[in-house]
């Protein structure tokens, strides 16, 4: 039985196969360094390096991993923001054979010390301004180093002098320690390392976990593969049909998101661009980077081009510069795109926004608007070798165009599995009656007869702030551990700025009563549990919650109240 695949005659440019080499990351990134060894590959806060001297960088890096013992198969986990030093020790790790476990920086004590223990790490790399979250859980880990490193280290001698006198004074001294292993003495030993340390991995050999939400909503190890990082930097390209040797991505979108990962810095550095990496910004500072580095391409969140937007200091600003202008993460609304359309036009750009639709399950988007054509509420059409298809929900069987069910994907960018839960890779990844493997998105959506995809909503109950995956359940579970709370619920109020804010619900222990002490105790008892971005901004306590006929607790009952209360406000 074939696969219907009728969007290939809006392919344009784009071819509708491509060869994948049998290789790892690193090597691509090698490829290019011998093709363009003296263009520019990165620009952080000034400091630029060249493919020659990134890859240099890459193998010192892992001579110092192989001299702490990194061995193939080892998992390392990089807590960084968008720095050098995030992107030469994930390249590094490839190049020992090594797996790295891409976590987020602002992720709370207990999500790191559960990244940590979940994914079997033996060693660690994060900044010296988030040490104190690593000491606090350093008894509940089995990481052997915690490899130290920080801003200053990536800029030029002055740069780091005025880093220093600034930012730099706010973070407090870290303790000597033999368990931390400071950057300087990490790279001193990678110098004096005289081991055979390179490994040659082949396509199919495990390199990468992210961290995403399974099907249930459960916070899961995405295990990726070599392939499917590079198949989705050739398919970007090629779907993209923008990439120029040297033009610059303004990498903004952080790297332990496959968004930020895959497409910001993989894709673009395969293909020769340049990556400005910005470890922190606002939307203010980001339009003040948008008028320095006047960059040939632009990725980021709905949110952050509704803050453009808004924003005055780009009032006469030129975007000619910008040839690609991507937007994924959470579903662009029609009003949004038809706004930074003409936003663009006005500024000088002949670009439309480009919308991209993709799971971390698939590492990223699999799916683009073309070039050159938009039909109205679509999320575009397939990457060259990727196939979708919709299915009635919780089955396999395939819907007629225009029918809504669940959006499922089948291509080389789809994981290899769930790291440790068999269970649920079984249930999201299904080999159908036409012989593919599938993935089930837990999406639902709907595709025209010209194979055109369109998102609808998610199956499973998640919020969206920003960008970011917030799981209602996972919340609750903290919130519900407090010992004052008896129950708790989490939704998504809907914001103009974040798409949605996370609202929590709660009811307090019999004969207890909301006092400021007590919600101030739940209140820092969530601050230490729950990452920054995911963070209630109200706690309404109550005497009780709405609950369904069977005893379950009706939150879309709260979902309807908070919308009809943010209707009589406007």
């Amino acid at each position: 039985m074939s696969v219907k695949k009728p969007w290939l005659k809006y392919y344009g440019n784009t071819p509708a196969t491509l060869e994948y080499p049998d290789v790892a990351m690193v090597d691509l990134i090698e490829k290019t360094a011998i093709r363009y060894p003296d263009v520019t590959a990165y620009d952080f806060m000034g400091k630029t390096a060249t493919f020659r001297e990134l890859v240099d960088g890459i193998h010192l890096c892992a001579r110092s991993l192989w001299a702490m013992g990194i061995r193939p198969g080892d998992v390392v986990t990089v807590c960084m923001p968008n720095t050098p030093q995030g992107v030469m020790i994930f390249y590094a790790l490839n190049r020992i054979g090594a797996l790295a476990s891409m976590i987020h920086p602002l992720s709370s004590e207990g999500e790191i010390a559960f990244f940590l223990n979940d994914s079997g790490s033996v060693a660690a790399i994060t900044l010296d301004q988030f040490y104190p979250k690593f000491a606090a859980v350093r008894d509940k880990i089995k990481i052997k180093k915690l490899i130290l490193t920080g801003i200053g280290d990536a800029l030029s001698p002055l740069k780091k002098i005025g880093y220093q006198m600034t930012l730099g004074r706010k973070i407090a001294p870290v303790p000597e320690s033999g368990w931390i292993l400071p950057w300087k003495e990490f790279l001193k030993a990678g110098r004096e390392c005289r081991d055979d340390y390179i490994r040659y991995n082949r396509a199919k050999d495990a390199a990468v976990i992210l961290y995403s939400g399974g099907t249930t909503g459960t916070t899961k190890g995405i295990l990726l593969s070599n392939l499917n990082f590079n198949a989705l930097g050739m398919q970007t390209a090629a779907a993209g049909d923008c990439l120029r040797v040297g033009h610059a991505m303004l990498a903004i979108m952080p790297i332990f998101h496959g968004f930020g990962l895959g497409v910001c810095i993989h894709t673009i550095l395969i293909n020769a661009g340049k990556v400005i990496l910005v470890p922190q910004f606002t939307p203010k500072t980001y339009a003040e980077l948008l008028k320095k580095h006047k960059p040939n391409y632009i990725a980021g969140v709905p949110t952050l081009y509704e803050a453009l937007l808004r924003n005055p200091g780009l009032k006469g600003v030129d975007f000619s510069c910008l040839e690609g202008i991507f937007s994924g993460g959470d579903s662009l609304s029609i009003e949004l795109k038809k706004k930074l359309d003409a936003f663009l036009k006005e500024h000088g750009s002949a670009e439309q926004v480009r919308e991209g639709y993709g799971t971390t399950e698939c590492v990223t988007a699999s799916c683009l608007t073309p070039k050159n054509y938009y039909r109205e509420g679509s999320i575009g059409i397939p990457f060259p070798d990727t196939f979708y298809k919709i299915v009635t929900p919780s089955t396999n069987d395939e819907l007629p165009y225009g029918e809504i069910g669940e959006i499922c994907i089948s291509g080389p960018t789809v994981m290899m599995e769930y790291l440790n839960n068999p269970k649920e890779t079984m249930q999201t990844l299904r080999i159908h009656d036409d012989g593919y493997r599938w993935l089930h998105t837990g999406d639902l959506g709907y595709m025209d007869e010209d194979g055109f995809v369109y998102f609808k909503q998610r199956l499973k109950r998640m919020i969206i702030t920003s960008g970011y995956n917030v799981y209602p359940s996972q919340l609750e579970n903290i919130i519900d551990a407090h010992e004052a709370v008896s129950m708790s619920t989490v939704i998504g109020v809907k914001d103009d700025y974040k798409m949605q804010k996370v609202k929590a619900f709660i009811v307090l222990k019999s004969g207890l009563e909301p006092t400021e002490e007590i919600k101030a105790s739940i209140y820092e008892h969530c601050k230490k549990n729950i990452a920054k971005y995911a963070m209630p901004y109200e706690f309404e306590y109550r005497d009780e919650l709405p609950k369904t006929l069977v005893g379950k607790i009706a939150y879309t009952v709260l979902e309807r109240e908070e919308e009809q209360k943010r209707q009589e406000e406007q």
